[in-house]
C-alpha cells in the first residue's frame, strides 16, 4: 500500500482540472500539485480547489509547483499538450506533442522522480510510447489512458440499451485510441451471461452492436460539436486509474501499454486489458480473440506503428 499517496499534475487545461476536481470529491489522496507552463494559472487553480476542502471528504494539500515537486511523488499525471486543430492531421498534432512530451518527461526524471507515469495527452498512445522512451522507465511504470473513456462510453449505451446497471456490463474498446479501435463482442458480458445471447434471447438484430460501437466512435465529436471539448469522463477516468495504483487494486482497465509479445506484437503501446496496482501495470489480460477480432487489432497496431515511424524523429 502506498502511504504519501502524492499526486503531480501537469496540465491544468480542462482534462487535468476535471481529474483534480474529482480527486478532490472522492478522496484518497493526501497531496497534489499543480504544474503549467502558465503559472498563474496552476496558482489559481490550487486556490479555487483549495477553497472547496472545507466540503470534500477528507483534507487534500493542494497547491501550484514546479518540477521539483515530482522527486517524492508517487504519480505524475501528464495532461499537457495541444488540442487537435479544425484540419490538422493527426500526425502533424503527434509531431507537435511528442516535443512536448519529451521536455516534460525530462524535467519530471531530472527532479529524482521514481514513481508512475500516467498519460492522457493525445494522441494518447504515441504520446505514452514517447514518455516511456524519453524516461527510460520500465514499461510497467508508463501508463496511458488508452481507451478507459472509450470503454465507459461502451458500457453506459450498453447498460442504456438493455436497462442494467453499467458496473455490470463487462466489455471493452480495444487498440488505439482512436478510429482503428474495435471491440471483441465474443467477450463481452453482462453479469455473467454473454451479450450476444442476450440480444438473440431478446430477438434483437445484432446490427444493434455496430450501432453502439459507432455511437462510441462518434461521442467525442458529437460532444465536441456541441461544446468546443471533452473533459468530464476522462478526467473521472484519469482518476479510476489513479485510485487502482494508490489502492493496490488489481483493477483490469483498458490502459495504453506496452506489448511485448501479446498478440502478436511488441514495441508499442496501445489500449488492452490489464490488471493495474502499486506496481503500474501488473499484468495484460490476453484475451483469445476470434480471426476477425485480431484481424482489426493488427490493423490498429499497424496504423500506431505507422505514425510511430514518422514521429521517431523527434523523440
Amino acid at each position: 500500500m502506498i502511504e504519501k499517496r502524492k499526486v503531480v499534475l501537469v496540465g491544468t487545461g480542462f482534462v487535468g482540472m476535471s481529474m483534480a476536481y474529482s480527486l478532490l470529491n472522492q478522496g484518497g489522496i493526501n497531496e497534489l500539485v499543480l504544474i503549467d507552463v502558465l503559472k498563474e494559472k496552476a496558482v489559481g487553480e490550487a486556490m479555487d480547489l483549495a477553497h472547496g476542502i472545507p466540503c470534500a471528504p477528507a483534507r487534500i494539500d493542494i497547491k501550484a509547483g514546479d518540477y521539483d515537486e515530482c522527486k517524492d511523488a508517487d504519480i505524475v499525471v501528464i495532461t499537457a499538450g495541444l488540442a487537435q486543430k479544425p484540419g490538422q492531421t493527426r500526425l502533424d498534432l503527434a509531431k507537435t506533442n511528442a516535443k512536448i512530451m519529451k521536455d516534460i518527461t525530462k524535467s519530471v526524471v531530472d527532479s529524482g522522480f521514481d514513481g508512475i507515469f500516467v498519460i492522457a495527452s493525445n494522441p494518447v498512445d504515441l504520446m505514452t510510447y514517447v514518455v516511456q522512451k524519453v524516461s527510460g522507465f520500465p514499461t510497467n511504470k508508463v501508463i496511458g489512458s488508452g481507451t478507459v473513456l472509450d470503454t465507459a462510453r461502451l458500457r453506459y449505451l450498453i447498460g442504456e440499451h438493455l436497462h442494467v446497471c453499467s458496473k455490470n456490463v463487462h466489455a471493452y474498446i480495444m487498440g488505439e485510441h482512436g478510429d482503428s479501435s474495435f471491440v471483441p463482442w465474443s467477450h463481452s458480458y453482462v453479469g455473467c451471461k454473454s451479450l450476444i445471447n442476450i440480444l438473440k434471447q431478446k430477438h434483437e438484430d445484432l446490427s444493434i452492436l455496430d450501432k453502439i460501437y459507432t455511437d462510441v466512435q462518434q461521442a467525442a465529436y458529437e460532444i465536441i460539436n456541441r461544446k468546443k471539448a471533452t473533459y468530464y469522463g476522462i478526467g473521472l477516468g484519469l482518476t479510476k486509474i489513479i485510485k487502482a495504483i494508490l489502492n493496490d487494486e488489481n483493477e483490469i482497465l483498458t490502459v495504453s501499454t506496452y506489448l511485448d509479445g501479446q498478440y502478436n506484437h511488441e514495441g508499442i503501446f496501445i489500449g488492452v486489458p490489464a490488471i493495474i496496482n502499486h506496481q503500474g501495470v501488473q499484468e495484460i489480460l490476453e484475451l483469445n480473440l476470434d480471426k476477425e477480432e485480431q484481424g482489426k487489432l493488427d490493423n490498429s497496431c499497424n496504423v500506431l506503428n505507422d505514425m510511430l515511424k514518422e514521429i521517431e524523429s523527434e523523440i
